[in-house]
C-alpha cells in the first residue's frame, strides 16, 4: 500500500512539473511548425554520394548533394520563414575548406586594410628571399646599436664591481 501511494506521488509530481512549463517558445511561427507536415520528400543515398531535398507546410525547404572525395564535399541550401515573416535563404558548400555559407542576410567580414595587405605582401616576399623572422632577437640585424647596448652593460658591471664596497652588485 505504502509503494502505490509513493509511486502515485511520484507521478503526481511529475505531472504538476510538466504542467508548469508550458509552451517553451513564444515565437509566433512556433505552433505552426510544431505540426508542419512533409509535402514533399526525396532523397538517394548510394555507397559514395548522397542527394536530398525536402520541402514542408510552414515554408521550409533544403536540398543537398554531396559525393565522397578525402572526406565527404556537400553543397546545397536551405530556406525557411522568420518570425518577421520575412523568407531567409542560405546555400553553403562544405568540405576540406569547412562550412561556406552564403545568404543575403547573413553579416560579411568587412575588407581587410590596405596596410596588412603590404604586410602580407612583404612577408610573401621576404619569405621567398629566404628572408625568415621567427620572432627571436638577433643582434646581427641591429647593427651598431645593438653593440652600443652591449658596451652599456659592461660599463654598469664595472661601476658596480668599483663600488662593492659599500653595496651589493647587481646580478646579471
Amino acid at each position: 500500500m505504502m509503494k502505490l501511494f509513493l509511486i502515485s506521488a511520484l507521478f503526481g509530481i511529475a505531472a504538476a512539473g510538466y504542467a508548469a512549463y508550458p509552451e517553451q517558445s513564444s515565437r509566433p511561427q512556433a505552433s505552426f511548425e510544431k505540426n508542419a507536415r512533409i509535402l514533399a520528400l526525396d532523397a538517394d543515398v548510394k555507397e559514395d554520394s548522397f542527394r536530398y531535398n525536402y520541402e514542408t507546410e510552414n515554408g521550409i525547404k533544403a536540398e543537398e548533394q554531396g559525393h565522397e572525395a578525402d572526406g565527404i564535399e556537400a553543397q546545397g541550401g536551405f530556406q525557411y520563414t522568420g518570425d518577421d515573416g520575412q523568407v531567409y535563404s542560405i546555400s553553403y558548400a562544405a568540405g576540406q575548406g569547412g562550412f561556406q555559407p552564403q545568404g543575403a542576410h547573413l553579416p560579411v567580414a568587412p575588407p581587410t586594410p590596405e596596410a596588412i595587405l603590404k604586410a602580407l605582401e612583404q612577408n610573401a616576399a621576404d619569405e621567398a628571399a629566404g628572408i625568415i623572422d621567427d620572432g627571436q632577437y638577433n643582434p646581427s640585424k641591429y647593427g651598431d646599436a645593438s653593440a652600443g647596448f652591449g658596451q652599456q652593460q659592461q660599463y654598469v658591471r664595472a661601476q658596480a664591481s668599483a663600488s662593492s664596497s659599500y653595496r651589493q652588485p647587481y646580478k646579471y
